[in-house]
């Protein structure tokens, strides 16, 4: 079983900052990739940020380019998604997920998510 937790999140005003996090539980976090992806209300699942475990190399969404970094601590399993000048239209359910073994975080299609965590509701004021 593979479980990914977890936290971070709240509320924000416009042009602020947040972290999320994800911690890895289970086996075999190499050769993976660990995935944010978003979610508002009447609007389809938008990826956000992915990082391939083993090389680290990024995905990054175009929505969010510039402002948004994705990085890990391999040895615990971990990968954040630091979140910066905040926009209203950033307010969503945000979703960390994980694929099965892979070679590559791209293309950023949930379809290729194994796992997911609970999400974490990020609400950005004007």
């Amino acid at each position: 079983q593979v479980h990914l937790v977890q936290s971070g999140g709240g509320q924000v005003q416009a042009g602020g900052s947040l972290r999320l996090s994800c911690r890895y539980a289970g086996y075999t976090y190499r050769n993976r990739c660990m995935g944010w992806f978003r979610q508002a209300p009447g609007k389809e699942r938008e990826a956000v940020a992915g990082i391939y475990t083993s090389d680290q190399s990024t995905y990054i969404g175009d929505s969010v380019k510039g402002r948004f970094t994705i990085s890990q601590d391999y040895a615990k399993m971990t990968v954040y998604l630091q979140m910066n000048s905040l926009k209203p239209e950033d307010t969503a359910m945000y979703y960390c997920s994980v694929t099965d073994l892979a070679d590559l975080c791209e293309p950023m299609d949930p379809a290729r998510s194994r796992y997911w965590g609970e999400g974490t509701q990020v609400t950005v004021s004007s």
